[in-house]
């Protein structure tokens, strides 16, 4: 890229990005317009990046000196641990590079790795070049890796705070951005990088994603002709590999072709599933876990409308019709219900990937947000892909969160962002599960996030909590005739929960008599003995928050829909469910 000001270059530079990711394109439109010099790439930032058409891979850096810039007088790199050197292109490039760098430093090999001593050498270089004539000027781009280190978000005063300093200064001096100058930070987390940086309306802050389809594919045809037999052990042939492969670094791509690359090894389908798990897992630091279930719709015993609707979604992701499926979900009900069990039942049968938002939260500075913005970037390469969260009223925060610095209201901004990002729609299935749907903010619930509310209650029927017995002993691994289940007592009392508590003591006296099978007896035994949870209060107020969410009639059982009407219809809902909040000690 060359200078902004010359009318003639933009035409050009185009012509040579035509090839360029998006996010590079992106960030030459940027450029070239003159609306901005400096940028702090985040992301994938440590992969492979095809260069001169597919026909050669290599690191970001690289990428940026040799294709972005690759006509600048002079491309500088600094990181804390090689310090200050020119980067990129040919050996005679390099040479050149070199020699304009002694020039203006003198013996640059011995510089002071320290960020105050380059910054104060960089600024020089910067500052006479903005000086000098127009004719005498150099084109310099000026490119910064693990930035958070150099300019990180916990400024603290001292050199950070300077570093921080100079950088907004270089970024918004109308005297350097009128000189052919670029200013490159790259961190794999945006989240490290001083606020006062990336918050700044003169620095572009870009995403590098995961590759695509065919990137991924155009690394594999690279690497197959340096090595003809690459695939020669593979079940996978390049193109069903380079779709299979989403939400992988083509650097973690090379481990599935070593896979396939030596005799006494083969890339059959397990292979692939367990090591593309592992990899993902891995990139996310264990922050996202796939889930592969062994059951599907076909297991869950009641909520009969609940399953009808996600079949229907599930057929619809099938067909491809992606336009059709809601953004999200909202499982709801009290403790017990088998919300968790529905959205693993719902991953058995949905036919895409799966995977369980784990703990990201971290009590260091600005880990949590970082750990949030890897795991988006891994998401959005993924799609079409099903993501549950359990307990998400704990989990994604509040936009009026206060106490914790603002992590809460910016992990809130960002998870609420993404979610209703309608590009996605049909790539990135949300599914919230919370027994207490009051907590989440109705940012979240709403039509374009979150569109479907599942209410789920205790089983309401002998039929329907007879079947759970008989579902649950099976799960347990035990023998139970459907004749020998008795008359059960407590029928909408007892959740899924307290069911398969009961199977799991009736087993227990059946193993002590040295039986496999269940009997009448064993289950009435227990029953006689069981002691219900006394909760009922709590139970209650749970039941009436996930009647109030429900967005669809056909959700609620008969005997919810009575209890509703009993209650003076939905419009009094919210009245029962502030009147038993006050009793709890739940609101004030």
């Amino acid at each position: 890229m060359s200078d902004p000001s010359q009318d003639a270059t933009p035409a050009v530079a185009r012509d040579l990005r035509a090839g360029w990711p998006e996010w590079a394109q992106r960030f030459g439109d940027l450029y070239l317009s003159g609306t901005t010099s400096a940028f702090v790439l985040h992301g994938n930032v440590f992969d492979l990046f095809p260069v001169f058409g597919g026909q050669e891979f290599s690191p970001l850096g690289d990428f940026v000196s040799e294709v972005m810039f690759g006509s600048f007088d002079l491309v500088l790199h600094y990181d804390l641990a090689r310090g200050l050197r020119p980067l990129g292109g040919t050996p005679t490039r390099q040479r050149a590079m070199a020699t304009l760098l002694s020039q203006r430093v003198g013996d640059w090999p011995k510089l002071s790795r320290e960020p105050a001593v380059v910054l104060a050498v960089v600024d020089n270089i910067l500052q006479k070049n903005a000086m000098d004539s127009a004719d005498a000027r150099l084109s310099i781009a000026f490119v910064v890796s693990h930035a958070g280190l150099i300019t990180p978000r916990d400024e603290r005063g001292g050199v950070a705070a300077s570093a921080t300093a100079m950088v907004v200064n270089w970024a918004t001096s109308p005297y350097i951005k009128r000189t052919n100058t670029a200013l490159v930070l790259i961190d794999p987390r945006a989240s490290e990088v001083a606020g006062r940086i990336t918050s700044n309306p003169h620095v572009a802050v870009l995403e590098v994603p995961l590759p695509d389809p065919a990137v991924r594919r155009a690394y594999i045809d690279f690497r197959v002709a340096e090595k003809p037999t690459l695939l020669a052990h593979s079940d996978h042939d390049a193109q069903h590999l380079a779709e299979a492969a989403a939400g992988m670094a083509l650097t973690d791509l090379d481990v599935l072709l070593a896979a396939a690359s030596g005799p006494g090894q083969r890339l059959d389908a397990k292979v692939f599933r367990d090591k593309r798990k592992t990899l993902i897992e891995r990139q996310v630091m264990g922050l996202l876990e796939f889930i592969e279930p062994r059951v599907n719709l076909d297991h869950v015993v009641g909520h009969v409308a609940a399953c009808a609707r996600l079949r229907e979604d599930a057929e619809l992701i099938r067909r491809g019709a992606l336009d059709a499926v809601p953004m999200g979900y909202l499982i709801c009900g009290p403790v017990g219900t088998g919300k968790s069990f529905l959205g693993r039942c719902v991953a058995g049968s949905i036919g895409i990937p799966c995977v369980e938002l784990r703990n990201f939260r971290s009590r260091y500075v600005g880990e949590t947000e970082g750990n949030l913005e890897k795991i988006l970037t891994v998401l959005r390469s993924l799609g079409p892909v099903l993501v549950m969260i359990d307990e998400a009223d704990a989990m994604l925060g509040d936009r009026d969160s206060q106490g914790d610095g603002g992590v809460s209201s910016r992990v809130f901004g960002a998870i609420a962002r993404q979610m209703g990002d309608t590009t996605y729609r049909g790539k990135i299935i949300w599914m919230l599960m919370t027994a207490r749907p009051d907590l989440l903010p109705i940012d979240l619930k709403r039509q374009g996030r979150a569109e479907v509310h599942i209410p789920l209650f205790y089983p309401a029927s002998q039929a329907e909590v007879g079947a759970m017995f008989g579902v649950l002993a099976k799960k347990a691994g035990a023998q139970l005739d459907p004749a020998d289940v008795p008359t059960v007592p407590f029928v909408g009392l007892l959740s899924g929960a307290d069911i398969e508590g009961l199977v799991g003591r009736a087993r227990r006296r059946a193993l002590l008599d040295g039986r496999e099978a269940l009997t009448r007896d064993d289950l009435e035994t227990v029953l006689a003995g069981f002691l219900p949870s006394t909760q009922g209060m709590e139970r209650e107020y749970q039941e009436i928050a996930a009647m109030i969410e429900c967005t669809d009639v056909e959700f609620l059982p008969d005997q919810k829909q009575a209890r509703v009407e009993e209650l003076g219809g939905r419009a009094r809902l919210p009245a029962r469910l502030e009147a038993l909040g006050r009793e709890l000690g739940i609101l004030r």
